[in-house]
């Protein structure tokens, strides 16, 4: 189960892992860059990926070369883009045809897939949730408990501003929607958010993202001065550049710039929650936290089109005086998270595994009847393997040349921006928190591979 960015994925599948070694399954862990790099060294087996893009096939082909089955979700498809664009963009008919299985975040996810014409009509797609939504249920609260306090503690009463402006401020400038001008006059050059998007759609979600961005920056030092006895917590995306918002904190006493953990013990944590649609205005209505959708800047063509779900199912406000009013009443005790029974419907569309069995417990029962009629996974004969372990070392060796270009993705700095690492003893200290809220079976086993990988087994 390779993991791509640390905050967002990894207690998920740290909780995957557990549940799949109460059911038999040993389970690899860890930096997706370092999984794939050694991937010829582990015995054949399931590899659970997190999208089925363009940039997946040459790692798909390689698997299948070594004997692994592959199946997969898609951590972007719960807010996504509208239907075409979200096709060229997260979807390859290439990549598809290597999987066996897919898993859905809820019933709008498998109707979407549904809808594009390079799916394989053999492929079965199964309604099963997403660990990220396990660790919102009721049964996971307690594992975030202790960071919860210590984040009330350090940080007293705050507001908490989720941003997700990683098109428009990304870590790298060739990662935005448009490269930055070097001729005047010359029509910008599509930078790597654009991949899949036609340039009025690119040109236009720039022009969107940028307002709102430039809305949110404005909104930082305002919000410290309107509410002189709270703080303000910026949370950027995973892959945004962190400098616009600390050049603000810097001239301000009370506004913390920070990405660290899981977004859940900040929310929860939180007395309330702004964003434009992010992902944690879901999380947030999950878990029952105020959560406000500022929309000082409206396209609804982009805004209905990507966002509704996380706008949907907040509340809205249009200006900074509405904002500051709803946040008032929150404070107040007046106003709570957003509600009624189209908010719910529209989460029950989106969403599967809210209750009855964990979203990780359906995954683990597809996995299970997998194996169910065969004892070992197809042995590929000699030369695939040999052929496999071949592209795999080539494609190491390229990345890590890479790695030494500016602006690479591939960068060092890069992946610790997205996966800043973990030690052994912070696993079984995360695992036995797990263990503790799922209250049954006994504690798995857990080995360090390597300084990013780990294996948790029966």
């Amino acid at each position: 189960m390779p993991v791509e960015n640390q905050v967002r994925e990894l207690d998920p599948k740290l909780l995957f892992a557990c549940v799949a070694a109460q059911r038999g399954f040993s389970s690899v862990v860890g930096s997706r860059r370092q999984i794939d790099f050694r991937i010829a060294s582990f015995p054949r087996g399931i590899y659970l990926s997190k999208s089925m893009t363009v940039r997946s096939i040459k790692m798909f082909r390689i698997l299948r070369k070594l004997g692994h089955e592959i199946v997969a979700w898609d951590e972007e498809a719960l807010v996504h883009l509208p239907s075409e664009t979200y096709f060229s963009r997260r979807l390859s008919p290439v990549a598809l045809g290597y999987l066996s299985h897919l898993f859905a975040w809820g019933q709008d996810n498998l109707d979407l897939w549904r809808q594009y014409p390079g799916l394989p009509p053999e492929i079965p797609i199964h309604i099963t949730g997403n660990p990220r939504n396990d660790m919102l249920r009721p049964e996971m609260i307690g594992f975030f408990e202790e960071e919860v306090d210590k984040l009330r503690k350090t940080y007293g009463d705050f507001i908490l501003i989720n941003t997700n402006f990683h098109h428009v401020n990304a870590f790298y400038p060739v990662q935005n929607l448009f490269l930055p001008e070097t001729k005047p006059g010359q029509a910008p050059r599509f930078g790597r958010a654009a991949r899949g998007m036609t340039r009025e759609f690119a040109e236009g979600f720039r022009d969107h993202k940028q307002a709102i961005f430039e809305y949110f920056k404005r909104l930082i030092p305002a919000l410290e001065s309107a509410f002189p006895n709270l703080n303000i917590v910026v949370r950027p995306h995973p892959t945004e550049r962190h400098e616009a918002y600390q050049e603000i904190a810097a001239q301000r006493r009370r506004v913390r710039v920070i990405n660290a953990g899981n977004v859940i013990p900040w929310l929860k944590a939180a007395g309330a929650v702004i964003h434009n649609g992010c992902t944690t205005g879901v999380e947030a209505y999950v878990l029952r936290v105020p959560a406000i959708s500022y929309r000082a800047s409206i396209n609804e063509y982009y805004d209905d089109g990507f966002y509704q779900l996380p706008n949907r199912l907040s509340h809205q406000c249009f200006d900074f005086e509405e904002l500051q009013a709803t946040l008032k009443k929150i404070f107040a005790g007046k106003l709570g998270a957003a509600d009624g029974d189209e908010r719910k419907a529209l989460m029950e569309n989106f969403l599967a595994a809210a209750n009855g069995p964990l979203a990780c417990e359906r995954i683990v029962g597809v996995l299970e009847k997998i194996m169910a009629n065969r004892s070992q996974l197809p042995k590929p004969n000699f030369l695939d393997r040999l052929d496999g372990r071949f592209r795999a070392t080539l494609r190491r060796l390229v990345k890590q040349f890479l790695a030494y270009l500016p602006d690479s993705h591939n960068r060092s700095e890069f992946h610790r921006h997205r996966y800043p690492g973990i030690s052994l003893e912070e696993v079984r200290q995360r695992i036995s928190r797990i263990k503790a809220s799922l209250g049954n079976g006994a504690a798995p086993n857990i080995e360090q591979i390597s300084s990013e990988i780990f294996l948790i087994s029966p």
